[in-house]
């Protein structure tokens, strides 16, 4: 997991100053249209910011200095010509640092309260997308072949075609103001929330929070259940599933206590792979649904050409996609004694 992490972030740093613009060209960008009337301050201060945050450095200074775990600017180490207010910082100092067009605002802090918000929405998702997912996998198991089980995988596969930010519009202009008005598109709460009572803060969160968890649940559970029934129906043809029905077994015990939890680890495994579509997901449906999440703060970082935002963002989220693979790699080896890893 580790050097998959340093990895990630070597490559996502790359990438991103590969992108046309930087933070000082944003950050002054009002200024500069009016360069002619202020005369050489603009470029100073572009100059000056720039140098503080060590953009005029080569693209290697700059990723030793964001990876830490000394700090390379005119305020670090003495080792590397600093004047040690700061020796240490970066990523492995655990120092996120602060935001490029917002000194003031610390991404650590900012992260963990929107992490209250995306949290919370992704794993709701995931356990709806399992939830919905598992039982109809097991209703297309057991009515194979016939009219419903058809009917089933052509929704399901067109389902899973749809895209999301599509998808999240759709909803919008479906349920919004300018269709049947039934619920809200925007934000977790009404303007006056605050004046609402406990109870009903919470239903107006609810009504608030349909659609967003619709839109990140219907492409992961229409992908987990065809996994699912594919694993199933492979399960099936096993000689222990012929064996229990030569015994007489009804086709509903074959299923649920026989071939049920045999078929449930490649489904398991997938959860390495849901879990990282629903945190890139989240970017989108944030987005649209205008909820200050984590997935909104990287989208506004990108826009801000702040490296410090999208690194944090990114990593966090690789993070919790390698995290997610270490944990459906640990359940595959619980519901199979016979893996064992060295």
């Amino acid at each position: 997991m580790i050097p998959t992490l340093v990895g990630i972030t070597f490559l996502t740093f790359a990438v991103m100053h590969l992108a046309p613009g930087d933070p000082a060209q944003v950050r002054f960008a009002g200024a500069a249209l009016d360069a002619d009337a202020q005369g050489p301050s603009v470029a100073s201060a572009i100059e000056r910011f720039r140098r503080e945050h060590l953009l005029d450095q080569p693209l290697w200074k700059q990723y030793l200095h964001y990876l830490g775990p000394f700090d390379l600017s005119e305020r670090g180490h003495p080792w590397f010509g600093g004047s040690g207010a700061q020796p240490y910082g970066g990523l492995l100092a655990g120092d996120l640092e602060h935001e490029l067009l917002r000194p003031n605002v610390s991404i650590r802090a900012e992260l963990a309260r929107r992490l209250a918000v995306t949290v919370p929405f992704t794993l709701l998702a995931v356990l709806l997308s399992y939830a919905i997912a598992l039982p109809l996998a097991l209703f297309s198991v057991l009515r194979r072949g016939s009219g419903v089980d058809l009917c089933a995988t052509l929704c399901v596969f067109l389902l899973y075609a749809v895209p999301t930010f599509w998808a999240g519009l759709l909803l919008q202009l479906c349920f919004g103001a300018s269709g049947l008005s039934w619920l809200p598109v925007l934000g977790l709460h009404d303007k006056d929330a605050g004046e609402l009572g406990s109870l009903a803060s919470w239903l107006d969160l609810l009504r608030h929070a349909i659609l967003p968890l619709a839109c990140l649940t219907y492409g992961g559970f229409a992908y987990v259940s065809r996994q699912m029934r594919s694993g199933m129906l492979e399960v099936m043809r096993e000689d222990y599933i012929r064996t229990a029905r030569a015994k007489g077994l009804p086709e509903r015990t074959v299923v649920l206590r026989h071939a049920l939890r045999n078929s449930l680890i490649p489904v398991v495994t997938l959860f390495a792979t849901v879990l990282p579509a629903l945190i890139g997901g989240s970017v989108i449906v944030e987005s649209i649904f205008d909820i200050p999440g984590m997935g909104k703060y990287a989208f506004e970082g990108l826009l801000q050409r702040d490296y410090s935002i999208v690194m944090a963002t990114t990593t966090l989220s690789a993070v919790m996609t390698l995290v997610g693979v270490l944990l459906s790699d640990l359940a595959c080896a619980w519901l199979d004694p016979r893996i064992r890893y060295e």
